[in-house]
């Protein structure tokens, strides 16, 4: 009965995490502005570490089941 909980954390945190990453080394990539009004040098490094901590905890609510 709580593995449907875990499961639906477990792939939000996953797809965000994946889906942040990949936005991110896009608009990198292109030189595009990852975050309106932020310098890139700020920009760049949370949103990569926001999609990282967010796959980990995807991870981690993996490995509770």
């Amino acid at each position: 009965m709580e593995h449907g909980p875990a499961i639906f954390a477990a792939a939000v945190f996953l797809l965000f995490g994946a889906a942040l990453l990949a936005w991110t080394g896009a608009r990198a990539l292109r030189g595009a502005p990852v975050a309106e009004g932020v310098r890139p040098v700020v920009a760049v490094p949370v949103a990569l570490l926001s999609g990282g901590v967010s796959l980990v905890l995807g991870v981690w609510c993996l490995g509770r089941l």
